[in-house]
């Protein structure tokens, strides 16, 4: 897809987040929503081609992270990468949940789907905060995918109850030669799921830092199957 076939970017008024909600060609309504999100430097556009993986239920809602970095470059928070790994801005991160929470529900609204059929997914640092989101408020989404990214420790002390996080759903994908967020992470989000009690798959690919074609396609069949 390229810009000119994009629907109109939209600014929500409670969150002041920017989304373009993508068109569907089924004339019923839609009866799973989901959220995409980005990767730090990238924009709401780099998603859009998860759509065509998915079926007609599905209203897919391209989102743009509210920080600036560039021309179309935009991230949910600042991160820097040293020998101890990444270091955020947690002040940024957390602001970007609280606004993601807030178009959550707007979305929710606009398009009457409920919680129970509400997911949020991301590449990167939009997988860190579909997580984030997911973890600490878990009564308001069906579940979230992680794709190449992590959870961050800095959450751990707002995370949701027990009864919700066990009705919640994810799916991590991870590259195993990826050098920008090393497997590791994704072995250590398998693990704290694990001891939150929250339903999930790990799945390995033999690629790097990106969202391969076998990510999306194994994604969009989680998806499908638990919609």
């Amino acid at each position: 897809m390229t810009d000119t076939s994009m629907p109109p970017a939209i600014e929500d008024a409670a969150s002041g987040l920017i989304y373009r909600a993508l068109p569907r060609s089924s004339p019923q309504p839609a009866s799973v929503l989901l959220m995409l999100l980005h990767g730090v430097g990238g924009n709401e556009l780099n998603l859009a081609g998860l759509q065509p993986l998915l079926d007609e239920r599905v209203q897919v809602v391209l989102l743009r992270a509210p920080l600036v970095f560039g021309p179309q470059q935009y991230g949910w928070f600042q991160v820097s990468f040293g020998p101890d790994g990444p270091r955020i801005d947690a002040q940024q991160a957390e602001s970007s949940r609280r606004q993601l929470l807030q178009l959550c529900s707007s979305l929710q609204a606009q398009y009457g789907i409920d919680t129970a059929h509400t997911v949020l997914a991301g590449f990167s640092q939009g997988g860190i905060m579909s997580a984030s989101v997911a973890l600490t408020a878990p009564q308001q989404v069906a579940g979230f995918g992680l794709l190449s990214g992590r959870i961050l420790p800095e959450i751990a002390a707002i995370i949701g109850e027990p009864a919700y996080l066990a009705r919640l759903a994810a799916f991590i994908g991870h590259g195993e030669f990826d050098d920008k967020l090393p497997i590791s992470w994704a072995e250590r989000a398998d693990a704290w799921l694990s001891e939150l009690g929250v339903p999930h798959q790990l799945q390995r690919y033999r690629c790097g830092h990106q969202l391969s074609a076998e990510m999306a396609q194994d994604f969009a069949a989680w998806l499908a199957a638990g919609s």
